[in-house]
């Protein structure tokens, strides 16, 4: 028996009975590459693969600590007890394929995104979890490769005034990186949409069904990671401890327009897909009834033709009598028969294109 390939990406999560908090990593995962980022009043320093001294967060400093790759259950423990990371956030931070949200535990606060891959040509998605503290942003990734290349360069520039705040800035910095991710997808998939908008009208073939559904559910999966964020931003918006400043909050609201804008194309984006269905039905059913109408025309052009045609057709005997088809033996009989089928269906063509059945009126 033949197993058919899952159609959806199944979520990983801890064995059934397991105890709350259980880091339960994915054998296949990539191993982490550790990347830091720490600023302050003495400028910016930037480490790769850093030491666990280089890590703890230090008075008057942002340390910005970036995991690409959860396959290491010991250091992401080490890690989790340096900065004071919550066992649950943990285990939601190497599940893969968590709903985005927004949680508040006592030590920090702790974020999950879908972060879109700008490259693909097709949607995808990877989760990047993020735990805000005091002075210090750690994010998890599930591989290499991220969308926060511009707050990395703004983060480099002295003149910065990110480098001026808090961690909340650079937290909302980062969220703000992946939601604006969003947008060249939506681009990339309008643009789609469009030709294959014109293609279904010129030719209505039987694989733009499919191309039709797989858009279809790439909309569905970007939708399923902008609208929960909606809701996390607005949870932020209204989080009540210190970690995120009122200025930051202001800038949140940006990013929650932003929101409203992707779910607005979106929206606009999965009517228009749902059209097409009915797009490529209704060219399929006129394409087929101008072939049928063709068809029709030709078999009554040759309807009358046929009659003649069976009419002498027929075994009567000339000599039999007056009415037994005399015109048997007359010379001319072939040549007049042909011209008068040319003449009758020349006739009918005309008057067919007179009634706007063949061609234009």
């Amino acid at each position: 028996m033949r197993h058919r390939k899952p159609r959806y990406a199944r979520p990983r999560r801890s064995p059934p009975g397991s105890p709350p908090g259980l880091l339960a990593v994915d054998p296949a995962a990539a191993p982490p590459r550790l990347s830091l980022m720490r600023y302050g009043p003495a400028g910016l320093a930037e480490i790769a693969d850093p030491a666990p001294e280089d890590l703890a967060p230090r008075p008057g400093e942002i340390v910005w600590l970036n995991v690409a790759g959860l396959g290491d259950a010991a250091l992401l423990q080490r890690l989790a007890g340096i900065f004071g990371l919550h066992p649950l956030a943990m285990e939601d931070a190497v599940s893969h394929h968590q709903r985005p949200k927004f949680e508040d535990y006592e030590r920090h606060h702790f974020i999950v995104l879908r972060m879109p891959d700008p490259g693909d040509a097709r949607f995808s998605a990877e989760q990047v979890a993020l735990c805000l503290g005091e002075g210090f942003v750690v994010t998890f990734q599930e591989r290499p490769g991220d969308v926060f290349d511009p707050v990395r360069a703004r983060l480099r520039n002295p003149a910065s005034a990110l480098r001026g705040h808090g961690a909340d800035r650079l937290a909302h910095a980062l969220v703000d990186a992946v939601i604006d991710a969003y947008f060249p997808v939506l681009e990339r998939l309008g643009e789609r949409i469009e030709a294959l908008e014109d293609i279904v009208v010129a030719d209505p073939g039987p694989d733009r069904i499919a191309a039709i559904h797989a858009i279809r559910h790439e909309l569905m999966a970007i939708r399923g990671a902008i609208w929960p964020t909606r809701d996390l931003l607005s949870a932020m918006m209204r989080d009540d401890s210190d970690r995120i400043g009122a200025q930051t909050r202001v800038y949140l609201r940006d990013c929650q327009d932003h929101a409203f804008q992707l779910l607005e194309t979106l929206e606009t984006y999965r009517e228009v897909a749902a059209g097409l269905v009915e797009l490529h039905l209704s060219s399929q059913s006129n394409r087929m009834n101008e072939v049928m109408q063709v068809l029709t025309l030709i078999a009554t052009i040759f309807i009358p033709l046929t009659f003649i045609a069976g009419v002498y057709g027929m075994n009567f005997d000339p000599d039999a009598g007056r009415f037994a088809m005399p015109e048997l033996r007359w010379a001319w009989g072939y040549p007049v028969v042909m011209a008068a089928m040319a003449v009758i269906a020349g006739l009918l063509v005309l008057w067919f294109r007179r009634k706007g059945w063949l061609g234009r009126r």
